[in-house]
């Protein structure tokens, strides 16, 4: 019995949407059962940290009625908390909770101590600022009029009330009441009423817990507004460790309850919009995201009669798209498994073997042909000199010749030696032996073993830039390349022409060799594969100067060794071939700086 297949689509809609919105649901409920109870925590809280705090800077104020009022007008703000400071007879005392500072014409700072029952928020000018101007009539409190008890604050200049002292300055300093009702009769009724109604309740357990220095909190509700508060009661102790009175603050909690029961008003709105963006946001997402392996499916049916690899152990036997995936490519790896092991050991042992042969054959070939085009042009030179002498050349130049004579012969057996070694290019077996060489110093020599070839063509030599230039390289691999481009030059060069040597220094800390001649360019489609071994651009010109091509492939490895970089180019006259070596100067620093 065939089973119906159910798209992953659908899977992947019911899915989503289930979670998304079991995700709301648990946020609607755990804002209606730990909200409030959340809220109501971290304020109890924050206002107990508070009260610990007030309780030790109160104390540290002592006397001070000015640092008294910072402290208590500064925790009236922060907290949004009425606040009474209580004898050790739980009577209250006098609170200057807010204060003004003036600064005089005349230099001198005159405090204004708002008291909690002598002043209102209709008593103090609204809009005050630090700087601005400010008269106030009122009573001096101390023998330096110092401080202040005002009676009314005014910003204009109208005459002092009779029996009150003036003062008029600029305010430095402004604790008023902020965010909140300042009425002190009600202010004071309601803490009366919420202290009363503590001790009546629990006076008994109060007095002890207080002394152990224990803080009292609890939840208080106003019969006659109905609002929540929360109120905490704290001793006061001073530097001796001694109690010297209570502090007891009052904070509403009716914020809280109007938030919970907007917020709950607001979710009842919006759960039907979050439900409808959440199913739609589910489908969507669906779709985007099977629609790959949908396409994967189908080109899998197409690709089960082709030759892939096998998926073996991850069968998928979900009746959905997965599964038939799975299936599909399960069919591929049993088909191709068995030919494709076959054929990739049949074709590994054969390709081994041909490499193995081809190489061989190249190596063979490549050291015949290059030991036969190094040993040309040596043998040319020696000739030359030989035939000179047998011509009984004058007696001060046959010591030269059989000097020069010896010179190439051992030349021609070091280069033996090394095209012995060229096969090993590949492999990577070739160690330079690098020294401090002067380059210029080289390429006069190799030119002066050139002389006779220079000489039969009338070609004029010019050596151009620096005439001593140090550079990192190995002296016998760097004069197979001189004497390789050297001899190129004058083989390709025009009848009478020139031949230039160009010698520089380059920022990059290299040195830069510049072999140019006078002569038919080289076609531009040849320049990069001259390089190559056995390759030659002009094939009957090489026949006739007796070139076989292998020259430059072996500048190409010794340069590659040195790590220069090395190009040829057309110029207007001719053809310039271009490399670089490091300078000995650059290596020498960079050895000091290791150092």
């Amino acid at each position: 019995m065939k089973m119906k297949k159910v798209g992953i689509v659908f899977k992947l809609f019911v899915v989503t949407s289930l979670v998304t919105l079991s995700i709301f649901a648990l946020i609607l409920l755990a804002q209606s059962l730990f909200f409030e109870r959340f809220y109501q925590t971290v304020k109890t809280g924050d206002l107990e940290k508070s009260m610990l705090d007030f309780s030790g800077q109160y104390a540290v104020a002592g006397n001070d009625p000015v640092a008294t009022a910072r402290v208590l007008g500064r925790f009236t703000n922060e907290n949004q908390a009425s606040l009474a400071i209580l004898n050790l007879d739980f009577e209250r005392r006098s609170l200057d909770p807010y204060l003004i500072a003036l600064r005089t014409s005349a230099g001198k700072s005159v405090t204004l101590l708002l008291s909690s029952e002598g002043m209102t928020v209709s008593d103090v000018p609204s809009g005050l600022r630090v700087g601005q101007k400010l008269a106030a009539d009122g009573i001096y409190m101390d023998e330096q009029d110092t401080l202040m008890q005002p009676v009314t604050l005014q910003s204009d200049t109208a005459q002092p009330q009779s029996g009150l002292a003036r003062v008029t300055g600029t305010i430095t300093e402004l604790i008023l009441p902020e965010n909140q009702d300042f009425n002190p009769f009600y202010a004071n009724t309601r803490i009366d009423e919420a202290l009363a109604d503590w001790r009546n309740a629990e006076f008994s357990d109060i007095e002890p817990r207080l002394a152990a220095g224990e803080m009292l909190t609890s939840e208080w509700r106003d019969e006659w507004s109905g609002v929540s508060y929360l109120r905490v009661l704290v001793p006061i102790v001073n530097e001796k460790g001694s109690s010297e009175g209570y502090a007891f603050a009052l904070a509403s909690l009716q914020p809280l309850g109007e938030a919970v029961g907007m917020l709950q008003r607001y979710f009842l709105f919006l759960a039907p919009v979050v439900v409808a963006v959440l199913l739609l946001l589910s489908f969507v997402y669906s779709r985007l995201v099977s629609r790959p392996l949908i396409r994967l499916s189908r080109t899998s049916s197409r690709m089960a009669a082709l030759d892939f690899t096998p998926d073996e152990g991850r069968s998928i036997r979900s009746r959905d798209e997965f599964g038939e995936l799975s299936r599909n490519l399960d069919t591929l790896g049993h088909n191709l498994d068995a030919a494709l092991q076959k054929l990739s050991a049949t074709n590994t042992e054969l390709e081994r073997e041909v490499e193995e042969k081809v190489r061989a054959e190249q190596l063979r070939k490549e050291l015949i042909a290059n030991i036969s085009h190094e040993l040309k042009t040596p043998l040319g030179i020696v000739k030359g000199f030989a035939e000179g002498l047998q011509d009984d050349v004058a007696a001060d130049k046959r010591e030269r010749y059989l000097q020069l004579i010896v010179g190439e012969t051992d030349r021609m057996n070091a280069l033996i030696m090394d095209m012995l070694q060229l096969s090993r290019f590949e492999a990577k077996a070739i160690k330079l032996k690098t020294e401090h060489l002067d380059i210029a110093v080289h390429v006069r020599s190799l030119l002066d073993a050139l002389t006779e070839q220079i000489a039969n063509r009338q070609l004029n030599v010019r050596l151009i830039g620096e005439l001593r230039l140090r550079v990192v390289a190995d002296p016998r691999r760097i004069d197979q390349v001189l004497i390789n481009l050297l001899s190129n030059a004058v083989r390709h060069a025009r009848e009478a022409g020139e031949i230039r040597v160009s010698l520089r220094r380059l920022d990059s800390g290299f040195a830069e060799i510049v072999i140019e001649n006078d002569g038919d360019p080289i076609p531009q489609d040849d320049l990069e594969r001259i390089w190559e071994q056995f390759y030659r651009a002009e094939r009957s010109r090489d026949r006739r100067s007796g070139g076989t091509g292998l020259g430059l492939a072996i500048v190409k490895h010794v340069l590659e060794l040195h790590g220069s970089e090395y190009e040829a180019v057309n110029t207007e006259k001719g053809v310039a071939f271009r490399f670089t070596l490091r300078e000995a100067s650059s290596v020498e620093k960079e050895r000091e700086d290791e150092e």
